[in-house]
This record gives structure tokens, sequence and C-alpha cells, in this order.
């Protein structure tokens, strides 16, 4: 466990450092902002596009694979946000987003991170695998779950809506281009290959940064039965149904079984409180949940890897 946990430590500790050089004053926190813009809308795209460029579809794209641990997400989501409605008595819009919460693992930052130094890099395939569809299938359950207890869209406004929010997602742009080099077999030109490298070498490293300078602002406030219900659902129920169906029902390979249950096993995402804001629902649970349960990521994340080898 201890040999796991040297493995898990490092990437918090970068996170940590971001957390402890903006509460200090060392990095401001309109820096922040913009090392985010660069890993989020620059870097992190670059290393989707390069890794779904390069994949194996045939073997890295299985269906067993996605229904192991999306059948989770969409248990997480519809749990959290039915235990936030009936259990602590909160109003449906903020119930989806504290459902959309549960649902939305930090898969990328915390997922790849934690993967490729646990497991190796050329381990990540299935790991891109789930991120590929990863925020379609968030953004589709969370947008459309909203939308119908608002009332306010359907139909062709609706789908306009939940268009708008992938297809102008830059991490959905890096991925659909790596599709579309993939399955034309379209060369990349060794020099635009060099100048990816760049790119990819600093897009964790400077996200796991600037996402402890996010965390900062994540002051953890009330309501904490929520926030608990929350943590537990991310950081246990998601990645417990991901490991049961993924080593019984599915018969998941050691690669996939690893991706899907260390990925389910990740934080909410900082895509959860975009999401919350956008709405105006819930935003100080997600705030306080999404700080929670990365800390608490350090413990459970070790856990799960001991557990699945």
């Amino acid at each position: 466990m201890g040999d796991i946990l040297a493995i898990v430590m490092p990437v918090f500790l970068v996170v940590g450092a971001g957390y402890l050089a903006v509460w200090r004053g060392l990095f401001k926190d309109a820096a922040v902002d913009g090392l985010m813009v660069f890993t989020q809308k620059f870097a992190i795209p670059c290393l989707l596009f390069s890794a779904i460029a390069t994949l194996d579809l045939g073997a890295d794209f299985d269906l067993r694979l996605l229904a192991s641990y999306y059948a989770g997400s969409t248990v997480a989501f519809f749990g959290a946000m039915c235990g936030a409605r009936y259990g602590f008595g909160r109003p449906w819009v903020d119930s989806v987003a504290i459902g959309f919460c549960a649902l939305f693992a930090n898969s990328v930052l915390l997922g790849l991170a934690i993967g490729e130094r646990a497991y190796g890099i050329e381990s990540l395939g299935p790991n891109y695998a789930i991120v590929a569809v990863h925020a379609p299938f968030c953004y589709l359950l969370g947008i459309v779950t909203m939308e119908i207890v608002r009332a306010e869209t359907g139909g062709l406004a609706l789908a306009g809506t939940v268009a708008r929010a992938i297809f102008r997602n830059a991490l959905m742009i890096g991925i659909g281009l790596g599709f579309a080099v993939n399955l034309t077999g379209l060369p990349i030109p060794v020099i635009l290959e060099d100048a990816l490298a760049l790119m990819i070498r600093a897009a964790l490293p400077a996200a796991l940064f600037g996402l402890g300078g996010v965390l900062y602002r994540y002051k953890p406030e009330g309501d904490a039965g929520v926030i608990a219900m929350i943590c537990g659902i991310s950081l246990l129920v998601h990645p417990t149904i991901a490991w049961t169906l993924g080593s019984t029902v599915a018969g998941l390979n050691q690669d996939q079984l690893r991706a899907a249950v260390v990925t389910a096993a990740m934080a909410p995402g900082v895509n959860t409180y975009i999401f919350a804001d956008m709405y105006g629902a819930a935003r100080r649970v997600v705030a306080s949940s999404i700080l929670i349960g990365t800390a608490l990521t350090v413990l459970t994340a070790t856990a799960w890897i001991w557990l699945v080898g």
C-alpha cells in the first residue's frame, strides 16, 4: 500500500503546490485563469488529439468497457439527484446539479495522470476510450435532465443546447479531430508531431498545478450531508459498480478493468462547477465537493489501485 501511495502522491503534490502558491500569493489568481485556459483549450486537446489519432479503435473501443464505466456513471447521477431531492429536500434544479457533480469524474486531469503513473503510458488506451465519450455522455444526460425539470426547452431547442455545450468544448474538438485522422488514415507531418509532443509534455503538469489554484477558490461551507453523499457516490459507489460489472458480467481484461475502476474513482471534475454555475444551482455544494473529493482521492485512489492490482 505504501508503494501505491508513492505512485499517487506526486500527482497531488503538484495540485497542492498550485493551491499553496495561490494561497500565499506567489501565483496570482488571474494567472490561474490563464494557465487553465492554456491547458484546457490548447495543451490537453493536443494530448487527446494525439492519443485518439493513434488509438487502436478495434482493440480499445470495447462496448463492455464503456458499459461497465457508464452504467456506474448513470447510477451515480440518478442516485445523487434522488438523494438530494428526497433525502435532503433540495429543489429539483439543485438536485440535477448535484447529480451531475457525482456523474462527471475528473477523468483527464486526475484519471490520466494517476493511470499513467500507476500502470505506464502504454496502458492508457482504455482510459482514452472512456475519455473520448465522457463529455458527450455527461453533458447529454445532465443538460437533458436539467431542461426537463426546468421545462423551458424541448425538441430542436433542447438539441441545440446540448450540441452547443458539447461541440464548443475544446476537448471535444481535439477528440473529434483525432477520430477524423484515425479513421481516414491521414498522416501527421513530423514537424507537427514534434510540436504536439512539446504541448503534450506541458499538458498534465500545468493542468494539475492550475487545478490546485482553482481549488483554492472553493471554500467548503455547510451542506455537510449532501457533500458527504456526493463524495461517497463518486469515490466509492461508482468504482464499485465498474469493478463489479467489469470483473463479472463484462469479463474485462486487466488493463480495461484498471482503467474503468481507477477513472470511476476520481473526484468530481471542475466542469461540474461550470455546469452548476451555468444554471445557478447548488454552486456552493458542488464547489465544496470538488475540493473535499479531490483531497479524499489521495486515499481512495490508493485503495482502489491496490484492490485492482
